[in-house]
């Protein structure tokens, strides 16, 4: 009987260890960049939350194959597949995808410099 429970607990630790590893977020924080026609573009992703592209920094969250991202008051939805070290992203407001590359890893958020607040969760805007 010991031998039997002991067999079932190792199974269920092995299923839940499954689970979670299945519902792990990918490790999306990085420099990234990707070629627009105005020229190459770097964004960074850092793991506190906010995304800085140029001058602005917003905030960014993600939702089963979802990528949210801040702009004001609402949240533009996009859809993401990552690769290793390739993130396309479509949808939202993106009239073609656009792919990423990672270059390394994110900087930190200059001092001084704040996370903008979320806009409510409701507020999600799917062009």
């Amino acid at each position: 009987m010991t031998k039997y429970l002991s067999i079932v607990a190792l199974s269920l630790a092995a299923v839940q260890g499954t689970a979670v590893a299945q519902t792990q977020l990918p490790i999306m924080d990085g420099t990234w960049e990707t070629d627009t026609p105005d020229g190459r573009r770097e964004i960074i992703i850092r793991p506190d939350s906010s995304v800085s592209y140029g001058d602005e920094t917003v905030r960014w969250r993600l939702e089963g194959d979802s990528l949210h991202l801040a702009f004001g008051d609402e949240w533009i939805v996009y859809g993401y597949v990552l690769d290793q070290n390739k993130l396309t992203l479509t949808g939202g407001d993106l009239e073609d995808p656009i792919e990423l590359r990672r270059t390394g890893p994110a900087t930190p958020l200059p001092e001084g410099q704040e996370i903008p607040a979320a806009p409510p969760a409701d507020q999600r805007a799917e062009i």
